[in-house]
């Protein structure tokens, strides 16, 4: 026992020196000035030189950042995972294993679209880094949406994918791979151990907010019921199974919903609904979810300091210095406003 509690207090101690060490909004304003001839430069010297160097003598410009920008995640989540051991170990592996779903979707978004084998392995899945060489293959072997799903049929989520019908497009896969993930993570956190407990409410949260924004997306789109009802996933705290018809009915049907809840800001959600209104966007909505999501998990490093929370926290926050660092370079090679970028950053 004694053991496994000081690997939890080692670990818990590394990925705090590790989040210590990411860039601070300062240095990501820094970066957002930064020309586009620049920002290799500049994303190597904070912290990514390794990764650059590794990838410069293939890509340029923006497919050599990316490259190096997923390579350097992909490296440092087997990092964290192989520092950790027994229910830690566990717990935080619930929380990676969302990658993997990620990885199996840009694998059917790559087929449905006919996205060349090559971008893909240049940019979002370089083939450098091993953990790559399989999604690539199945990208490169697969000429249907289904054939993909075939060649998926052996990992955790095979059998849902394999149980769509045949004719259903990539919407409705993509939502089974949610639907899946959540429904699996949530089962896999039983028990009262704080650091489970607090994760399992963080997913559930999760799920809320992915459904709010399904619904109002399907409210703008002009979905049916039945439809939205459909994309929502089972498991959230705000919006139950049971009131999944309500909320889908219309924007009233939700605002109740969320209204007879005491742990939600309700009248910061109107605010931003109607913000979201005048700009007829749903951007301050997602935006406003996102800061949620992110209080949420700040509070895991320090909530319970010897358990999974803090490393956890830690993925969180260097993936989203990830999405940062590609949004930022993105928007500066496509030409992109300083003062966009900031507001979707910063």
């Amino acid at each position: 026992m004694s053991i496994l509690a000081n690997n939890t207090a080692y670990v818990a101690a590394r990925a705090k020196a590790r989040k210590a060490s990411l860039m601070d909004r300062t240095r990501l304003r820094q970066l957002i000035q930064q020309s586009p001839e620049q920002l290799t430069v500049a994303v190597a010297d904070s912290g990514y030189r390794t990764e650059i160097d590794l990838y410069a003598g293939h890509f340029t410009g923006g497919d050599l950042v990316e490259a190096a920008l997923t390579h350097n995640l992909q490296a440092e989540l087997s990092n964290i995972l192989g520092l950790c051991n027994g229910k830690v170990r566990n717990v935080v592996e619930i929380y990676t294993g969302r990658f993997r779903y990620q990885n199996a979707k840009v694998v059917l978004r790559a087929v449905v679209n006919e996205v060349d084998v090559k971008k893909v392995s240049h940019s979002i899945l370089p083939e450098e880094s091993e953990i790559n060489i399989p999604w690539l293959r199945i990208i490169e072997e697969s000429n249907t949406l289904r054939d993909a799903v075939e060649q998926m049929r052996r990992l955790p989520f095979g059998k849902a994918l394999l149980a769509i019908g045949e004719d259903e497009g990539l919407q409705t896969y993509e939502d089974a791979l949610d639907r899946h993930y959540f429904k699996h993570s949530l089962s896999m956190l039983q028990g009262g151990a704080p650091d489970v407990r607090v994760l399992r409410n963080h997913l559930s949260s999760e799920i809320d907010h992915r459904n709010i924004v399904n619904i109002l997306e399907g409210h703008a789109f002009g979905l049916s019921v039945e439809e939205i009802s459909k994309a929502l996933i089972s498991g959230g705290r705000l919006i139950k199974e049971r009131s999944f018809a309500q909320v889908a009915g219309n924007r009233d049907g939700l605002l109740e919903v969320l209204r007879q809840s005491n742990n939600f800001d309700f009248d910061g959600f109107q605010e931003v609904v109607s913000s979201s209104d005048e700009e007829r966007t749903l951007d301050p909505i997602i935006t406003w979810l996102r800061s949620r999501e992110l209080s949420q998990m700040k509070r895991m490093s320090y909530l319970h300091p010897i358990s999974a929370l803090p490393v956890i926290h830690y993925v969180s926050a260097k993936v989203q210095e990830i999405e940062d660092l590609r949004l930022i370079v993105r928007g500066r090679m496509a030409g992109l406003a300083t003062e966009v970028l900031e507001a979707h950053v910063l």
